[in-house]
């Protein structure tokens, strides 16, 4: 596949931008979904000759995801290649964060990409296209205080898999995208979030797990900082797009490697102590009221 129709969510900024626009630069007629209209028009300014037309899609709309494919539906080609990239990230202690919260990671992350892949399996069908959902490292390595988001990638992986196996008779292919730190908007907005999430919550939380929340948060800056740039997810996903035989998986970034290929084959213990910074919550209470 050298060109075709393409969809892909979370276009707004950071990898669902980038790979819009390379793939315009390739020649594809690129669906890309972002929240606001001033997304749109920035995205379509930028890809120049490139054929880029923004729809508004926020995936937990049921109205909306409707309309993208229905819109998909009225230039008459299929669906070539569907990007599920739009996501969010939370970060708190799994014993505090708000059930409303995890709905939403959940939401957001997962049952919005079914969603929006349900709408489009019929145009995928049309021309055995390719279902590209972008999980991440976090779908394969848990890590204390990113519990949401975890669950909702480890689910996503899941999810990629068994739309794999159950789409394979009409040749659709379902493959896994799993970046590991890429510096884009997520890291800061997962901060903003856990900081909003913190503010609500009760004094004990700072007690209990304050060192290891600020232990996860220096990670985030670190992601958000010095991370990949997002241009690079987007050259892999263009390469699953468009390969003749593609993996059934790539993982993205050095860090995303060795995770996969160690760390996640670890004993789980031996996991839990390389990925716990901080593991003696008594240490902490004698640290804080010191």
């Amino acid at each position: 596949m050298n060109s075709g129709v393409l969809l892909v969510t979370g276009a707004s900024t950071g990898i669902g931008r980038e790979t819009a626009l390379l793939a315009a630069a390739r020649g594809f007629t690129v669906f890309a979904g972002v929240r606001r209209a001033v997304d749109g028009e920035s995205l379509e300014a930028a890809a120049g000759e490139g054929d880029v037309r923004s729809i508004i899609l926020d995936v937990t709309s049921p109205d909306l995801v409707s309309a993208a494919a229905a819109r998909v539906a009225e230039l008459g080609r299929g669906l070539d290649g569907l990007v599920n990239n739009a996501g969010i990230a939370s970060a708190a202690p799994l014993e505090f964060v708000p059930i409303e919260e995890f709905r939403r990671q959940m939401e957001v992350n997962l049952v919005g990409q079914l969603a929006v892949t349900q709408a489009m399996i019929p145009l995928l069908r049309e021309n055995a296209g390719r279902i590209i959902n972008v999980t991440s490292i976090g779908g394969l390595i848990a890590s204390q205080m990113m519990g949401p988001y975890n669950a909702s990638k480890f689910a996503l992986e899941a999810v990629t898999h068994v739309l794999r196996q159950e789409l394979a008779p009409w040749g659709i292919r379902a493959i896994a995208i799993e970046p590991g730190q890429i510096a884009t908007p997520i890291w800061h907005t997962a901060s903003s979030n856990s900081q909003r999430l913190l503010s609500d919550m009760p004094p004990q939380v700072t007690e209990l797990y304050g060192a290891r929340i600020e232990d996860a948060q220096k990670l985030a800056r670190h992601a958000a900082k010095n991370g990949l740039p997002p241009a690079e997810v987007a050259k892999v996903i263009l390469k699953a797009l468009t390969a003749k035989r593609p993996r059934t998986r790539y993982t993205v970034g050095t860090d995303a490697r060795l995770g996969s290929a160690l760390i996640a084959r670890l004993p789980d213990r031996v996991r839990d102590r390389l990925l716990s910074g901080r593991t003696n919550p008594a240490a902490q209470r004698s640290e804080h009221s010191s």
